[in-house]
C-alpha cells in the first residue's frame, strides 16, 4: 500500500514576511551554542496586520513561531482608500514613528520594518519617518500602536455623539 507523502499545500489569505533575522550566541563549556529570533509581519492587504517574534535553535522553526505569532495578534486599521485618515505617532518603547497620509500615486515611502507592516496592510500611498530608535522590534511595534490609533470621520462622530459632516467641517 502506497501512501501519498505530498503535504497539501494550503494558499493563505496572509502575505508573511521576515523584518529581522538575529542570531545570539551562547558561549559554554563544550563551544557555543546559537539561538535564533525572528520578527514576522502578517497581513491580508486589506486593513488586517499583525506582527509576532519567534524564537528557536532553527531558523526555519523560529520563522515559522514568529508568523504563528503574527496570525494570532492580527488586528483590524482604518484606511481611508489607499492611504490613512490623518497624521499619527506611533510610540513604543524607545521606538517612534510618523505615518502621514499621502496622495494617490505617491507609493509608500519608508524603511524597512515601516514598509513590512504598511505594506502588509494593504496601504499603498503613505509618508513615514521613523524618529528615534531603528530596533526592528521597537519600529514595528511603534508602527502597529500608530495604525492601531487611527479613526476616521464616522468613528470620531459616533464617540461624540454627532454626525460625520460637523466633524470634517
Amino acid at each position: 500500500m502506497a501512501y501519498n507523502n505530498r503535504r497539501e499545500e494550503v494558499q493563505s489569505e496572509f502575505t508573511e514576511k521576515v523584518v529581522s533575522l538575529n542570531r545570539v550566541s551562547k558561549t559554554v563549556k563544550g563551544g557555543r551554542i546559537f539561538k535564533f529570533a525572528a520578527l514576522c509581519v502578517v497581513g491580508d492587504g486589506k486593513g488586517r496586520v499583525g506582527y509576532g517574534l519567534g524564537k528557536a535553535s532553527e531558523v526555519s522553526e523560529a520563522i515559522r513561531k514568529g508568523i504563528d505569532d503574527a496570525k494570532k495578534n492580527i488586528t483590524k486599521i482604518t484606511l481611508l482608500g489607499t492611504t490613512i485618515p490623518h497624521e499619527v505617532i506611533g510610540d513604543f518603547g524607545a521606538g517612534k514613528v510618523l505615518l502621514k497620509p499621502a496622495a494617490p500615486g505617491t507609493g509608500v515611502i519608508a524603511g524597512g520594518a515601516v514598509r513590512a507592516v504598511v505594506e502588509a496592510a494593504g496601504i499603498k500611498d503613505i509618508r513615514t519617518k521613523c524618529l528615534r530608535s531603528n530596533n526592528p522590534q521597537n519600529v514595528v511595534a511603534a508602527t502597529m500602536v500608530g495604525l492601531k490609533t487611527l479613526r476616521n470621520a464616522e468613528q470620531v462622530a459616533k464617540i461624540r455623539g454627532k454626525n460625520p459632516g460637523e466633524i470634517q467641517g
